[in-house]
């Protein structure tokens, strides 16, 4: 997931696409511990993702805030 649509996405869609991404983190988490996992890599993916949704929701708080 690129930064830029992470931005055209609306608050409901950062909303659902986070809890995913949290599902999808957690069940990555146990196929690791079983070893089951096959792309260790995607783990990566997934945080750095939760990082950017994350990141958003913040700045548009802020600039909701300073409005």
């Amino acid at each position: 997931m690129k930064a830029s649509d992470v931005r055209a996405m609306t608050e409901d869609q950062l909303g659902d696409e986070l809890i995913k991404l949290k599902k999808e983190q957690f069940n990555l988490r146990f196929q690791t511990a079983s070893g089951q996992i096959e792309n260790t890599a995607r783990i990566r993916q997934v945080r750095r993702d939760i990082a950017r949704i994350k990141t958003m929701q913040t700045a548009r708080r802020a600039s909701a805030d300073a409005s």
